[in-house]
């Protein structure tokens, strides 16, 4: 049996053997976005009126990076900020199962018999219409429904989001497609929120310093969603939970090196000059401003820097 977590209670190493009667919703909820939100409303809902204890089923890991790593997404949250975020919305209990090979052989019916009823004595389950979970994906809502008529309990659907001005429904895959074009807004559109990525501030090569922008620099995990290179206007917030305007550039600084493999992500706080090496911060992405590209020389690119804080200090305001 898989290793699971009942956050933010505790953490157990077993699947329990007997559970209080639960509704239940099953998905990998990379980002918590309005659609995910959506689901888990009717979650709450649903178990607030038949005194049910809301339950989300989770995994350690997106599933493909287990089944075809090489196309597995870079992910818009890490589990510790995607349990965050399930259980400020009123979860009372999430299970994370570890999505290993052996968990993935097993099939829709093992699966509902097993985990959802038997587990977790769902009276409920809560799933979106196009959902699929099982070997091969070969279980639907279609087969949860013979399966909870068959083991007495309740399946209710919950229909994608569209939301005005999007062409797609509201989806992981969609705001990941919106960060790598530079669609910050539109992502935060449909994630409810500024997309937001956090990390320890480390030193840097000081070049920020000398020409008078000086930047904090932030590693970023590789298995993480990145917005498109360039420069956009958004917030610092540091461990002290203290929140500043700033200007962004994720790249790889062409002006000073060429052949850069990975970019680099750089916040210039507007309206401080403080020393936040060691900091545990988080960055959120407001407006993109415009690409990254190679200037001639340390006095043009200071020149752009300049208007580059205009602009994002403009659109912050106007953000407010």
């Amino acid at each position: 049996m898989p290793a699971v977590g009942w956050l933010p209670v505790l953490v157990m190493d077993s699947l329990p053997s007997r559970s209080p009667p639960s509704s239940v919703t099953v998905g990998v909820f990379d980002g918590v976005h309005l659609g995910h939100r959506r689901i888990i409303r009717r979650l709450l809902r649903v178990s607030s009126e038949r005194g049910l204890v809301p339950t989300v089923v989770t995994f350690d890991t997106h599933p493909l990076a287990t089944l075809r790593p090489d196309e597995a997404p870079k992910l818009l949250s890490g589990l510790a900020d995607k349990a965050d975020l399930l259980c400020s919305l009123g979860v009372e209990r999430l299970v994370v199962l570890e999505f290993n090979h052996d968990f993935a052989s097993r099939t829709h019916e093992e699966f509902t018999e097993e985990i959802l009823s038997g587990c977790l004595n769902a009276a409920v389950v809560v799933a979106g219409a196009g959902f699929r979970f099982g070997c091969e994906r070969r279980g639907s809502v279609e087969t949860l429904r013979a399966d909870g008529d068959r083991l007495g309990f309740h399946v209710e659907t919950v229909g994608q989001l569209a939301m005005p001005g999007v062409s797609e429904p509201v989806s992981s895959s969609a705001i990941r497609r919106e960060l790598a074009s530079n669609g910050v807004a539109l992502a935060a559109q449909m994630l409810g929120r500024p997309y937001a990525i956090s990390g320890e501030v480390v030193m840097g090569d000081q070049r920020g310093r000398t020409i008078g922008f000086p930047t904090a620099n932030i590693p970023v995990a590789r298995n993480l969603a990145w917005p498109a290179d360039g420069v956009y206007a958004g917030w610092f917030t540091n461990s002290d939970g203290v929140r500043y305007d700033c200007a962004i550039n994720i790249g790889r600084r062409p002006t000073f090196y060429q052949n850069v493999e990975h970019s680099t992500l750089e916040a210039h706080l507007l309206d401080f000059d403080d020393d936040l090496y060691g900091h545990e911060v988080t960055v959120e992405f407001g407006e993109f401003l415009r690409s990254e590209r190679r200037f001639s020389g340390i006095d043009a690119l200071a020149a752009q820097l300049r208007v580059d804080v205009a602009n994002a200090r403009e659109i912050l305001n106007r953000l407010r």
